[in-house]
């Protein structure tokens, strides 16, 4: 195990980080000197406790920022609320229910949806659980347990394609498109000028939204001074409409095609920390920070 591990800063659970990312990458992360992206989301699972992060990942909370930061029109409206579904469903279909404090609990519900208490008993199950221990995403935990319902905005039964913003210090340096999502999920990587930077693949290139331009601003204004953060956003018929806010992307555990992405990516994440000259980021464990922790997160 690396040295720089200590007793005084949950040793399960950084142990637990290190065996996610060799079963994934093939090798231990560098949380001494992480270049890489995935390698950075790491250090930020176990070190940044910045308080906002909880309320940018709740799915309802957020809603209210996003709002008054670019706009109302950008909401998809909240049909309801709340920690116990109905017997029946009380909304037109087709509608999204999905868990505010948690990722990939998400029910697409047709207009001739007949096991609503299906839908029920999972949801159920999710508003019970409390999302990313396993993986030490520390941010879920804050996040309130509750259920949302939003109308579905794709057109027709197909999803809308998925545009997601990475954005470093205030700047949109990368654009993942997500094809296929509901049978055969893949994605491809672009920069703001629209320009592959993921390998060739089967797919070809899809345009880029109608809105661009407006997407990548809308995306630049919600990331206030972080040096990371992953905007979500759609274009469903042509109109740009805001999903979600991420900060431990596929968990820092997917990986890049080609590999050396990872650490082109994240060069721009260090970049965006040497520009804000942010402190190091400091554990928020039980136990005061010992000098050699903190000099190897520091590094």
């Amino acid at each position: 195990m690396p040295e720089y591990i200590e007793q005084n800063y949950n040793p399960a659970a950084l142990l637990r980080l290190h065996l996610t990312y060799l079963w994934r990458h093939g090798r231990f992360p560098r949380l001494r000197n992480p270049q890489c992206f995935t390698e950075l989301v790491q250090q930020s699972k176990i070190a940044n406790r910045d308080p906002r992060l909880p309320r940018l990942a709740d799915k309802l909370a957020v809603k209210d920022y996003v709002a008054d930061r670019i706009g109302p029109e950008w909401i998809t409206p909240t049909l309801w609320s709340g920690t116990a579904l109905p017997d029946t469903p009380h909304w037109p279909g087709p509608f999204v229910l999905k868990a505010r404090h948690s990722c990939n609990c998400t029910a697409f519900v047709s207009k001739d949806e007949a096991d609503w208490q299906s839908i029920r008993r999972k949801a159920e199950k999710w508003v019970g659980q409390t999302y990313g221990y396993w993986l030490d995403e520390w941010l879920y935990r804050h996040i309130p347990h509750g259920l949302i319902v939003e109308p579905f905005i794709g057109v027709g039964n197909a999803l809308p394609l998925d545009y997601k913003f990475y954005v470093f210090g205030g700047r949109v340096r990368f654009i993942q498109v997500h094809l296929g999502r509901a049978n055969d999920h893949r994605w491809i990587l672009f920069d703001p000028d629209w320009k592959r930077v993921s390998s060739l693949s089967n797919d070809a290139d899809p345009r880029p939204p109608a809105s661009l331009k407006t997407m990548i601003a809308a995306a630049e204004a919600l990331s206030d001074d972080m040096e990371f953060m992953r905007v979500d956003l759609y274009e469903p018929a042509g109109k740009p409409v805001f999903g979600e806010i991420t900060f431990y992307p596929g968990s820092g555990l997917d990986r890049f095609d080609p590999v050396s992405l990872d650490r082109r990516i994240g060069a721009e994440w260090l970049k965006a920390r040497g520009a804000t000259q942010s402190q190091p980021l400091v554990p928020d464990f039980d136990k005061p920070l010992t000098p050699a922790f903190a000099e190897a997160l520091s590094r």
